[in-house]
């Protein structure tokens, strides 16, 4: 398992630079009672989807794009991509509140881009609830468009 350990870098009042740092790495079902406290307490909705054995089954399947990121031995961010072969998608990005506005969460994307390059992904999709304005603003600031020109159907299968 590959562990990168990531300088972050954040301006903070009177123009000063703080200088962090988060290790990450790929993200095993151990990981998921930790994972799922976060997701928890940063108000993500959790559903049937999100039960141990379902991530465990998205982390078999896409290993090296469900990743996590600690800061000493605490998870402070997780972000899980999945592959179909064409397109990555990205699933419950997530940073600890009290870690939150320090460029910890563009880590995570950024990281889980440059895997998905390396797979050979075309384009990156995400779906984020209409009302969550916050969320919507990271990722139109981190590179990301809404786009308006498609709607979104699921369709229960189990």
């Amino acid at each position: 398992m590959e562990i990168k350990n990531i300088k972050v870098f954040s301006l903070i009042t009177n123009n000063k630079l703080r200088v962090t740092s988060m290790k990450i790495r790929e993200m095993t079902i151990k990981d998921y009672d930790q994972v799922y406290k976060l997701w928890e307490s940063v108000g993500i909705v959790m559903k049937r989807s999100d039960r141990k054995e379902e991530i465990d089954r998205m982390i078999k399947r896409n290993p090296y794009t469900c990743l996590v990121g600690l800061k000493d031995s605490e998870i402070i961010s997780v972000v899980m991509g999945g592959f179909d072969g064409r397109r990555g998608y990205v699933h419950h990005l997530a940073v600890k509140t009290s870690y939150q506005n320090n460029g910890y969460g563009r880590q995570m994307m950024d990281e889980l881009a440059d895997r998905f390059k390396e797979l050979k992904v075309i384009k990156i999709h995400l779906f984020v609830e209409e009302n969550n304005k916050k969320v919507k603003e990271f990722y139109d600031n981190i590179g990301f468009k809404e786009r308006t020109d498609l709607s979104d159907f699921s369709k229960k299968l189990l």
